[in-house]
């Protein structure tokens, strides 16, 4: 996948060169390249952003940075801009339906911006608006890390383990069940028995049946969007009424 971001804070995005995501940048994987707007001012003092019309407190990012910067991009794409995001509060809300979504592009192109906003006229180079939720960050950066961290684990090689993402929470609509390691006693602290005595089947449905608990107890909103089996509806009402 190739992963193009516009932003004037470029050094912000050296986490991702980190752990797994560094890895698979390292391995050609992914294609990631952060490429500063701030660059393609035309004024002499390079500002990017200026007064809004018609009066207003702060100050919008401008259309023409951001257009030629998009230029550049597409230029060294072979004309291809990319599946362009646009990281705004008014956008669609991400979530793993969104992130496993994105991660059937081969390219990602993110306007990360800042200040108070846009001016409009960017959004005709924009493909997609998408916010991380009901609330305002001072730029569009670290929201565009947390969209390619969670879409990336979905290309395949970047996790160590291939079932690691089909594994995570909201996979399948539900959390994850508690997970455990050794030693099997910790401090007065047991691992379930069931998890250590080598029956694979009941150790599914000891799983299966954490995981709709735990969604019931902290996510029950994800259960009213979820079609169940008939095993999963009868521990269900285990849990429900016992």
């Amino acid at each position: 996948m190739k992963i193009d971001v516009l932003s004037i804070f470029p050094e912000m995005f050296d986490p991702l060169r980190q752990s797994m995501i560094g890895k698979a940048i390292e391995k050609g994987i992914i294609d990631f390249k952060v490429t500063d707007f701030r660059d393609f001012t035309t004024n002499k003092q390079k500002h990017v952003d200026d007064v809004v019309y018609g009066g207003g407190a702060g100050m919008l990012l401008m259309p023409q940075p951001i257009f030629d910067a998009m230029t550049h991009v597409q230029a060294e794409n072979n004309g291809d801009k990319g599946h362009v995001i646009l990281v705004d509060p008014a956008g669609r809300k991400f979530d793993h339906k969104v992130a496993k979504e994105l991660a059937g592009f081969d390219h990602l192109t993110f306007i990360a911006g800042h200040y108070e906003g846009y001016d409009n006229r960017i959004r005709h180079l924009v493909d997609d608006e998408i916010s991380l939720g009901d609330y305002v960050l001072t730029g569009g950066e670290l929201a565009s890390m947390v969209i390619i961290d969670a879409t990336v684990r979905f290309l395949g090689n970047v996790l160590g383990n291939a079932e690691s993402a089909e594994d995570d929470s909201f996979q399948n609509g539900l959390l994850e069940e508690p997970q455990y390691t050794r030693p099997a006693d910790f401090r007065g602290m047991k691992v379930p028995e069931v998890l250590t005595n080598g029956d694979h089947e009941k150790i599914r449905k000891w799983r299966l049946q954490a995981s709709l608990r735990r969604t019931y107890a902290r996510r029950p909103d994800l259960l009213e969007k979820r079609s169940f089996t008939k095993e999963e509806l009868d521990l269900l009402d285990d849990i429900k009424y016992k």
